[in-house]
């Protein structure tokens, strides 16, 4: 049995689909599954219970012995929520008890960190873990995923194997619900789609052109891939950086999903929102190696690649998932 939280959410029902490919069939999904539009990421994949998040540890006491996994992606992602309190109970206190259940029943397991710990980049982005006590985040959603993660490397007793894993900016299917905080192809797309151009934001730093902020893109089915990787082969535990590697300009991205849609580019910009401007990061580029150092084998799709993939086999089709 593996038990995957957030499965309602983006990343977790992409995993979802991907373990069902892999014919992981015998799935216990766990969220709040009261949103009615997010009924369409889980109601087509095979699974064998789904359980509201406030049920999950009175589960896993019942039925420890039958959980060989668990993936603990459900979380409060909005970067423009200020309330810290949200955080420090959804964030850290809920996946402290993950931990320490999966350590007290010897449960191996794989949570969400994010690249929002890193900040303004100032300390670089690199995944190793003396550097973690030292990043300042910029918001509490950063900083809550920050938080655990240092209370992680503080634990004397682990699952005997665990993964962190640090997602820099994923897109692809199964975020259509996601509003503001959805990837800029899905925005480019419906922008495009509706009134044939694209506004981005304006750069308000010198050093950056309009349009030439740099973000590390990663489809989400390579995250799938890896997170199915690290539950296989349980080589190495750690917190990972899981990018692609490789920044890209959010040009870049909007003209791929203008070419992949088949349209003429016309790209516009206005100003960042004063409520994230301060806040915003230019850049964000994911050091691999750790991850390829521990032998994860398999490639990474390109913007080009990727967005195409998310465009053509999905927004074009209607298709709001994987």
């Amino acid at each position: 049995m593996i038990i995957v939280t957030g499965a309602a959410g983006f990343i977790a029902s992409a995993l979802v689909a991907r373990l069902n490919e892999l014919r992981y069939f015998d799935l216990v999904l766990v969220d709040d599954f009261s949103r009615e539009d997010r009924k369409v990421n889980y109601e087509t994949k095979k699974f064998t219970a789904l359980l509201d998040r406030k049920e999950l540890f009175q589960f896993i006491e019942k039925n420890e012995n039958q959980i060989d996994f668990i993936f603990h992606l459900g979380a409060r992602t909005d970067t423009t929520e200020f309330n810290k309190a949200i955080f420090d109970e959804l964030n850290v206190a809920y996946s402290k008890q993950v931990w320490n259940l999966c350590v007290k029943y010897a449960i191996p397991m794989l949570y969400a960190s994010s690249a929002a710990t890193y900040g303004d980049g100032s300390l670089g982005y690199n995944d190793d873990h003396d550097v973690i006590p030292s990043l300042k985040p910029l918001n509490p959603y950063g900083d809550s995923k920050n938080d655990f993660d240092k209370w992680v490397l503080q634990q004397n007793t682990t699952p005997f194997f665990w993964a962190g894993l640090k997602f820099f900016n994923v897109y692809g299917p199964n975020e259509y619900h996601k509003g503001r905080m959805a990837s800029v192809v899905w925005h480019s797309f419906n922008q495009i789609k509706a009134n044939g151009e694209m506004k981005l934001f304006r750069s308000h730093n010198p050093a950056y052109t309009d349009g030439g902020q740099m973000r590390d893109f990663v489809y989400v089915k390579d995250v799938a891939n890896v997170c199915v990787w690290l539950m296989e082969e349980r080589k190495q535990s750690g917190i990972f950086n899981l990018g692609s590697g490789k920044a890209r300009t959010f040009l870049d991205l909007t003209k791929n999903t203008f070419q992949a849609m088949g349209k003429e580019e016309n790209i516009s910009f206005i100003d960042t929102p004063v409520d994230i401007r301060d806040k915003y990061q230019y850049f964000t580029e994911a050091n691999m190696n750790k991850l390829l150092q521990a032998g994860y084998p398999h490639g990474f799709h390109s913007l080009e690649e990727g967005v195409n993939d998310y465009v053509k086999n999905y927004l074009l089709q209607n298709l709001k998932i994987y």
